[in-house]
């Protein structure tokens, strides 16, 4: 039999942040190059905010870079669509958990389109999945480590799980009882937890061996996890809120059900998006909503903004200032950027007889500095470090510009290499500016941009690149958006302008 010889190259090296072990891990998939990652998704009791935007832009940054890496990943992200606050909303605008989760759970799908969040195979919701969590239940009170209580709720034993609080490095008893641990006279002791809640005549209910009840909070992860990736997987993420106590209890629940060891070989946790020094959250009442921004911001400059702080440390949100601090780091990459793809589009349409060949040491460049950016990158996705190698870049692509050669669309294909290999991760570069529509400027105000930018472009075809940054920020300053494109110039109003 002839042996196969043209086998995919393996994927490249990275190394991850693992909350369990404290440290900077190397990624070894269980069957190479495939990855299953979980993170836990929403409950969508009410739109979405900023501090979601935080965590999921940042992850799927994650699986973008992994998959450009050469690893297969399956990407699976839950949708808590029934629960306490569910119903709670539900009861207060007089409709049903149905109407309330999907309405909200549709909008957020909407607003991490905007955002280019679009690296998630599947989102998988609690109650398509019942008959898995009731196994899971029954797999639990078999072996003992969950007992039903006289009411229909059914709980997990914590003390019957001795690893219980590694991940947070926090004991359950020492949290006050009735803060993050439900007060419950059923409980064999305070730090138990219920994973099925006996049905009240007025919610939803599913049958059970317990009675007609509905999943608790914790289960439904696990038995979600097992069933589509299962007992042992490569990557859970979530929000650093999530690591005790709903990540301690999946780590009891789904070890404690399968017997196997570890549940995720790495874990781990996105900062707060903070506001005022307090984390932004539903329950506080501090959110900006992220449908909102994305109605009065330009879908790039938020995502920069989420991404703009290692993603283990929490951000600090200042309002108006930092999306225009966003706007001016976008503004800083894309000159070099636009540049480049305007002179590609050029030279396809030109002789190349005339046009220099790009240097060798330029080309090595180039070279290093895709290597710098995936570097940063796979060392625990340093999204931080990534922009600053992209800078470095445009300040050296500006520096070749200004002598006002030409080049071939091969060079300048090598030149926009480094932008093209970042942005295939980072995803803020083509990202469309677009806000919800404005009012049109009236024909004499257009008239005058269209000036402005015939004379910009004259300055650009002879070389005179500082002439033409001025009148883009003069634009800039005006109210008025530009983004070069291989078709020309496109322009528009500024939101609120």
């Amino acid at each position: 039999m002839a042996q196969v010889t043209d086998r995919p190259p393996a994927p490249r090296p990275v190394r991850i942040h693992d909350t369990l072990r404290g440290g900077v891990v190397p990624l070894v998939p269980r069957v190479s190059p495939r990855v299953g990652m979980f993170v836990c998704g929403l409950t969508p009791y009410k739109p979405s905010h900023l501090g979601h935007g935080r965590t999921f832009v940042f992850f799927d940054v994650a699986a973008r870079f992994l998959r450009q890496q050469g690893y297969r990943v399956f990407y699976l992200q839950n949708v808590t669509d029934l629960d306490d606050k569910t119903l709670a909303q539900a009861r207060e605008e007089r409709t049903s958990y149905f109407d309330v989760s999907e309405r909200n759970f549709s909008e957020y799908v909407r607003d991490m389109e905007r955002l280019g969040v679009r690296s998630v195979n599947l989102y998988a919701r609690c109650t398509d999945y019942v008959p898995e969590i009731l196994a899971q239940i029954q797999e639990l009170v078999t072996k003992g480590l969950a007992y039903p209580g006289p009411t229909g709720d059914v709980y997990y034993e914590v003390g019957r799980f001795p690893a219980f609080g590694a991940l947070s490095r926090q004991r359950m008893e020492e949290v006050r009882p009735g803060a993050r641990v439900e007060v419950d006279p059923h409980k064999r002791a305070p730090e138990d937890f219920v994973i099925w809640k006996g049905g009240n005549p007025d919610e939803p209910a599913w049958p059970s061996p317990y009675g007609p009840g509905r999943p608790g909070w914790h289960i439904e992860d696990t038995a979600i996890t097992v069933s589509v990736l299962g007992a042992r997987y490569e990557i859970h993420g979530g929000g650093a809120e999530l690591k005790f106590p709903h990540h301690e209890a999946e780590i009891a629940l789904a070890e404690g059900a399968t017997g196997l060891t570890p549940l995720a070989q790495i874990w781990m946790h996105a900062g707060l998006l903070n506001m005022r020094g307090e984390k932004m959250s539903k329950s506080l009442g501090n959110v900006v909503g992220l449908g909102e921004t994305l109605r009065e911001q330009p879908a790039d400059r938020v995502r920069f903004f989420l991404l703009s702080g290692l993603y283990r440390s929490p951000l600090e949100f200042a309002g108006e200032e930092s999306f225009a601090e966003a706007g001016r780091g976008l503004e800083r990459l894309r000159v070099p950027y636009d540049r480049l793809r305007v002179l590609r589009a050029d030279a396809e349409n030109a002789g190349a007889d005339h046009r220099r060949a790009l240097g060798t040491s330029s080309q090595e460049a180039s070279g290093r500095a895709v290597e710098a950016i995936r570097g940063a990158l796979a060392e625990d996705f340093n999204v931080r470090q990534a922009v600053a190698e992209m800078f470095a870049w445009g300040r050296e692509v500006n520096g070749l510009l200004q002598g006002g050669e030409s080049f071939t669309a091969g060079d300048l294909d090598l030149l926009l290499e480094p932008f093209r290999f970042a942005d295939e991760s980072l995803g803020f570069l083509e990202l469309s500016e677009q806000v919800a529509p404005s009012f049109a400027p009236p024909p004499e105000i257009s008239a005058l941009v269209d000036l402005a930018l015939k004379a910009r472009e004259s300055a650009r075809r002879r070389g005179d690149f500082g002439e033409a940054d001025r009148i883009r920020e003069e634009l800039s300053s005006a109210g008025f958006r530009l983004e070069d494109t291989p078709q020309g110039p496109r322009w528009k109003r500024k939101e609120g302008r």
